[in-house]
């Protein structure tokens, strides 16, 4: 494999989206390539990028819009990162089998080539997010895969609130954890609820790049689509939960981050929760309550 940069350039994309598909991938391809003229070398796109956030209510007529994969928008994205020569992180509707779809990331190296292939292993069910209906529980686990640029781990929305998917991400040697995400606020408890919700989601993932001693990175959608005013605020974290880029609320953006690899060991060497770890005494955390 070719050397690591000791700096690598992450690009998120966050973006609004349309009805149909074909205009939304375009897109998302326009902007791979407008990432990688400004230096990026890993590209992430947001959660189901290539149409608007199906889950908002129970309707079969959205399993349409998945796809196999390899697939017509998986091949589209495997094309990207080879032209550009980037690293390529999208978010799919998956359709496995009849009646069998995930909710699922693919890491394309920045050769085309497929490095891993991540299933969302936490499944909402909420008001607006009816995720259950749609999704089957990832049965890959928690992985990274290693890229030209580095070693890549993915988690997808809804797992971005479990300290143990990023901890097991983490301890697959994961230097960057991508959180391809849609998440807004319902416009009934904006006004009341809308600060405090967004602020436990960007705390939550900088926990995590903190916990974990890597980069977080969570690319999130904008607009309003039905009832969902999805909030944007992209970012990046580094390892000590610095925010090294954040995006605003409301408008399309390509969110650009130099992140330092020699930082990993630094922080970890200074906070070292990874050497601390008591793993002789944690049994108990695969139970689902300790009676």
């Amino acid at each position: 494999m070719p050397h690591i940069p000791d700096s690598v350039r992450v690009a998120l994309v966050q973006m609004t989206c349309e009805v149909e598909k074909q205009p939304n991938v375009d897109k998302a391809l326009a902007r791979i390539a407008d990432a990688a003229r400004q230096g990026a070398q890993i590209v992430c796109l947001q959660e189901l990028f290539h149409n608007q956030y199906p889950c908002q209510s129970e309707d079969h007529a959205r399993f349409a819009e998945a796809e196999p994969i390899p697939g017509p928008t998986s091949q589209a994205m495997a094309a990207a990162a080879r032209q550009h020569g980037v690293v390529v992180i999208a978010s799919l509707f998956e359709r496995r089998a009849p009646g069998l779809y995930h909710n699922t990331a693919v890491v394309y190296d920045a050769d085309g080539s497929t490095a891993g292939i991540y299933r969302k292993m936490h499944i909402p069910d909420d008001p607006l997010y009816y995720e259950k209906f749609y999704f089957t529980p990832g049965d890959l686990g928690f992985k990274s895969f290693a890229t030209r640029f580095g070693q890549v781990g993915v988690c997808v929305c809804w797992d971005q609130w479990y300290p143990e998917a990023a901890r097991l991400t983490a301890l697959t040697g994961a230097e960057f954890i991508f959180y391809p995400t849609a998440i807004g606020w319902h416009p009934s408890e904006k006004d009341e609820y809308g600060a405090a919700q967004h602020s436990a989601w960007e705390t939550m993932m900088r926990s995590h790049a903190i916990a974990n001693g890597l980069f977080v990175c969570a690319p999130n959608r904008v607009g309003v689509e039905g009832n969902i005013e999805f909030w944007g605020g992209s970012f990046v974290s580094d390892p000590s939960g610095v925010l090294l880029a954040k995006a605003g609320h409301s408008e399309e953006e390509i969110l650009l981050a130099d992140c330092e690899r020699g930082k990993l060991d630094v922080v970890r060497t200074h906070w070292p929760f990874l050497r601390d770890r008591r793993v002789d005494a944690y049994g108990d955390i695969s139970k689902r309550f300790i009676d």
